[in-house]
């Protein structure tokens, strides 16, 4: 089965046994966790989502991506700006698609 479904402002496009990086959530490696805004499941499409449709998936483990940065600069002013970023991740794996 395959499936979209959104959280943290993403759609992501899945199958079973996926591993997917999705924005940071509050839960422990481990842990369950249920998606409730189902998108597309085979076929089905929702308006704006399928009824009764839930993925179920695993927290494999919480992490912080690599470091990009940031420059801010004003030609002719003398300004610079240096700033580094690091975004949290949660990765998770799809256990079930119910739909």
């Amino acid at each position: 089965m395959k499936a979209i479904f959104k959280t943290g402002g993403k759609q992501y496009y899945v199958q079973e046994n996926d591993r997917v990086y999705i924005e940071k959530l509050d839960a422990e490696a481990g842990a369950k966790v249920t998606f409730d805004e189902v998108l597309f499941v085979d076929g089905k499409t929702g308006n704006p989502t399928v009824k009764g449709a839930t993925i179920e998936a695993e927290v494999i483990k919480n992490g912080r991506a690599k470091k990009i940065k940031v420059f801010k600069y004003r030609p002719k002013k003398k300004y610079r700006k240096t700033q580094g970023h690091r975004q949290p991740y949660t990765l998770v794996e799809i256990k079930k698609i119910n739909g």
